[in-house]
């Protein structure tokens, strides 16, 4: 009965690992599967000079901000017909990052400065956000390589030396 009894929890704890490790796995495909499509206007306008940013790495607040600010996008005169403005804060105000993924307001509405950022590349030395391939943090696609499909799963960084 002993022998039985140990069988039965090395099963158990073998589906369980199974399932945890899938679990894992099938978690960052979702993640990938489950991206926001982006809008055609916004890859339009907002990636001929960027990535297109996806909608969840700020508030509604901030990218309400920002849209009503284009004249002064971050040095950058950006402006946009009323049409499009509205359109692009329809849809990145329905795709926007819950309270519970950006809490607060990122200072000036930076993503590079909003705290899930920052602790998510605490560890990058600061000779990689100075390296000429990069410039500047905001420059994601310098080390994401898959940034432009809004995919910045760790497997996909390299970062310039």
């Amino acid at each position: 009965m002993a022998i039985r009894f140990a069988s039965v929890i090395a099963y158990a704890l073998a589906a369980l690992s199974a399932i945890v490790l899938s679990g894992t796995a099938v978690g960052e495909e979702e993640q990938r599967a489950n991206a926001v499509t982006p809008l055609p206007k916004y890859r339009q306008e907002c990636a001929a000079c960027h990535i297109a940013y996806p909608p969840e790495m700020l508030p509604a607040q901030s990218w309400r901000r920002i849209l009503n600010n284009l004249d002064r996008h971050f040095g950058t005169n950006a402006s946009l017909d009323a049409a499009s403005v509205k359109q692009l804060e329809g849809w990145l105000s329905a795709h926007a990052a819950s309270a519970e993924r950006v809490p607060g307001t990122p200072p000036e509405d930076r993503i590079t400065r909003s705290t899930w950022f920052m602790a998510a590349h605490d560890e990058v030395p600061a000779s990689a956000w100075r390296h000429p391939a990069v410039r500047s943090a905001s420059n994601c696609a310098a080390c994401h390589t898959r940034a432009d499909q809004g995919n910045f799963d760790e497997r996909y960084i390299r970062i310039p030396r």
